[in-house]
């Protein structure tokens, strides 16, 4: 093998590795996209596998509850659910390795969420209405102001790695989750109690769900820029050059006393 065959076998091995990495990075930081449409799509399929579900009254956390008729169906959904925000959190903490220490936390924190959701509907999954007691379900209660701490940490550092924009947006969103979440903290003790919690789930889907366009738009943001950075950069060619102006010779007159 000569040495320009050597060079351009170790040239095509280069660019098959930094391919490679592009479409690793790729498809963990869609997995942020796609783990929005499961949770939505799960909430929506799983209510309506509920005979009597009001999406109005009841929590999302009922179609999980012990011995709910959906609960077979959603709990795997859910864990998927799960491994593909923890893809997403690799996704995020490897865009910021070396970079944005910001962007480092928002992946540790989205990580952290995933990992600690895993329990919601398998450890700590909450009673039927009615069937159970304000101290039974605490480990779910307690379980849940976890999750949304670990949401709200990602937002705050994930707004401080980017641009002024989605900087705006998130904490527009963090307002939205915040107030939301003020308003659904009265609704516990009566849905522990088994009594009736009106509007309870709108106000828990406005704030679960302004929480996933946000994990979209930052992995789109991610993507673009990863996109960009990777950009493929043209090699130098001879046409690109403009052409030199010769320097002048002895015989032509230039160099000859006047």
């Amino acid at each position: 093998m000569t040495a320009i065959e050597m060079t351009r076998h170790r040239s095509g091995a280069g660019a098959q590795r930094v391919r490679s990495r592009s479409i690793a990075r790729q498809t963990l930081l869609a997995c942020g996209i796609l783990s929005g449409l499961l949770y939505v799509a799960t909430d929506v399929l799983g209510g309506l596998r509920y005979p009597g579900y009001s999406f109005n009254s009841q929590a999302i956390s009922e179609l999980m509850a012990i011995g709910a008729p959906s609960e077979t169906f959603v709990d795997p959904l859910f864990i998927v659910y799960g491994v593909l925000t923890l893809a997403f959190g690799v996704g995020v903490f490897r865009e910021g390795a070396g970079r944005t220490r910001a962007l480092r936390i928002t992946g540790v924190a989205l990580i952290g969420y995933a990992v600690t959701g895993f329990a919601g509907p398998t450890l700590f999954e909450m009673h039927q209405r009615g069937t159970g007691n304000h101290d039974a379900d605490m480990a779910h209660i307690i379980l849940t102001g976890v999750l949304v701490s670990l949401t709200l940490l990602s937002m705050v550092f994930g707004a401080l790695a980017l641009g002024w924009r989605f900087r705006v947006y998130s904490f527009l969103t963090l307002l939205i989750m915040s107030a939301m979440g003020a308003v659904s903290a009265p609704y516990g003790a009566r849905l522990a109690a088994g009594q009736a919690t009106p509007g309870f789930g709108i106000v828990e889907r406005i704030l679960i769900y302004s929480s996933l366009p946000w994990i979209a738009m930052l992995a789109l943001a991610l993507l673009r820029r990863s996109s960009a950075r990777e950009a493929p950069v043209e090699p130098l060619r001879v046409s690109d050059f403009k052409e030199r102006t010769p320097l002048p010779r002895e015989d032509d007159g230039a160099f000859t006393n006047s």
